[in-house]
């Protein structure tokens, strides 16, 4: 198995503060990064007003995000041994406030898009650099309580996020929920160059240029023909078909080098492992449904509840309880439980809620009924993504640490940003027809509507979101058949 060189860290059990410590900051810094996700997702409906955009254009404000969070991560291995974890986490959380200051000063949509792509190329480095960080200062036998402690992000973020980001949106200005990072990311920076273990020097690998023009390109062309095809409803057009077959081939180049090159960008060695292999494709499956769902849930409250963004992020709070609650005892019981019992019991668990979720929409659903179901989709998700993680780069050697982190968030966030363009376009694809649409897209034409004209449609709108929620359940079904190939005895 190819492994990758890269400067040491010393351990944290050494000289300087503890594990947790270390884990404390990482945290701050996840924080950030999963606040700024959440923020945006309850602002799709008021920037699709004050930009004048459909909802095919402003979701690659999320969808950029995330695309760029992928095409940053196959070359961070390859960074961490040029330039040292430590050095390169610190960068990328400056890189980033950066980033967010300029996306607070966007003037227009494709501004916008811009600095968020910015955003999502230096936060595209803060997971996997921070998880090499927790690799290299853990012991296998802690690295569950750990890895679940890191998850506090997960919990705080979208628990935090939509609350204070409605009401930013709704009180002060949507830049404001960009301009909260800059002291954040001042904290983490503090903290970190007194906590982080010393990078030790050590022989750095080549940088794998073809591959990197290979996948990166591929995966932001694959998405973008995705995402257009699904727009237009011509997949056979030349304006989506060469992008979609260009994406293939480019990836296919990719897998094919990265099998044969000396120095690959990502070391495809780990997938030979039958664990490794099959929670990443546990993530791949279960991430594309789960997060995929994250714009439907603020865009049902305020397109067919009418609620104000403030309102729509309040209501979230069960789903972030529910997922940041369990992923605090999933993350210690899979040091204990082995993960082909505990995935597949957490993955139906959240097809519970999303099932219970989903039959219950309707235009005047009980909000009690829908938040006792998030509670659920929640719980499930917080209990299969990071303990599916965890098995995943458990066991890796102190060099092998920055492949393995890399390609399982990569699989994690590639996955997240598919699912969240193809969300887009299949809720798209289910309200046109029941907006009077004059071609400017179905978000513009509601808001256009008289109150009188949007209870009207109120219904057949749910049920778009409805017939949303089934196709996400359907492909996150589809994630138990890798997950029970996940080992079911304690190694």
């Amino acid at each position: 198995m190819t492994t990758v060189a890269g400067p040491r860290t010393e351990s944290a059990s050494g000289p300087g503060p503890g594990a947790m410590a270390v884990v404390l900051v990482l945290v701050l810094g996840a924080i950030m990064i999963t606040l700024d996700t959440t923020v945006v997702n309850v602002a799709i409906n008021r920037l699709s007003q004050d930009f004048d955009a459909p909802l095919a254009t402003i979701q690659w404000v999320a969808t950029g995000y995330s695309l760029a969070l992928g095409a940053v991560i196959p070359s961070t291995a390859w960074a961490v041994g040029r330039f040292g974890a430590r050095r390169l986490y610190l960068g990328a959380i400056v890189a980033f406030a950066v980033g967010s200051v300029l996306a607070g000063l966007a003037w227009n949509i494709e501004s916008l898009i811009a600095f968020r792509v910015v955003q999502g190329l230096s936060g595209g480095m803060v997971m996997p650099v921070g998880m090499t960080i927790l690799l290299r200062v853990a012991g296998p036998e802690r690295l569950g309580r750990l890895m679940s402690t890191l998850g506090l992000a997960i919990l705080v973020g979208p628990l935090a996020g939509p609350a204070l980001g409605g009401w930013l949106i709704d009180e002060v200005s949507w830049r404001w929920m960009f301009f909260i990072n800059v002291p954040v990311a001042v904290a983490v920076v503090a903290l970190g160059i007194r906590m982080f273990p010393r990078d030790v020097p050590a022989t750095a690998r080549p940088l794998d240029v073809p591959g990197l023009l290979m996948l990166s390109p591929g995966l932001a062309a694959l998405l973008y023909g995705v995402t257009t095809g699904g727009e237009s409803g011509e997949f056979g057009a030349p304006g989506v078909l060469v992008p979609l077959v260009a994406g293939v081939v480019l990836i296919a180049a990719f897998v094919r080098r990265a099998l044969t090159a000396r120095n690959p960008l990502i070391d495809l060695g780990p997938f030979r492992n039958r664990t490794y292999a099959a929670a990443s494709g546990t993530l791949t499956l279960f991430a594309f449904g789960y997060f995929g769902t994250m714009l439907l849930l603020p865009l049902y409250f305020q397109v067919v509840r009418g609620e104000s963004a403030t309102v729509a992020g309040l209501l979230g709070i069960p789903f972030a309880l529910g997922s940041g609650t369990a992923m605090q005892f999933a993350g210690r019981l899979i040091d204990r439980i082995p993960a082909g019992r505990l995935v597949p019991v957490a993955i139906a668990t959240a097809l519970t809620g999303f099932a219970l979720f989903t039959f219950q929409l309707s235009a005047d659903a009980s909000y009690w009924g829908l938040c006792g179901a998030m509670v659920l989709m929640g719980a499930g998700g917080g209990a299969t993504m990071m303990p599916t993680m965890t098995t995943a780069t458990r066991g890796m050697s102190h060099d092998q640490a920055p492949a393995a982190s890399t390609s399982v968030n990569l699989v994690n966030t590639t996955s997240a940003a598919v699912g969240l363009a193809v969300t887009s376009v299949v809720l798209s694809a289910f309200m046109s027809g029941i907006v009077p649409d004059d071609g400017d897209g179905t978000l513009q034409a509601l808001h256009r509507l008289s109150p009188q004209g949007h209870a009207a449609i109120a219904q057949p709108l749910s049920d778009a979101f409805q017939h949303t929620y089934l196709v996400a359940l359907g492909i996150m079904a589809l994630s138990l058949v890798p997950a029970l190939f996940l080992p079911r005895r304690k190694v």
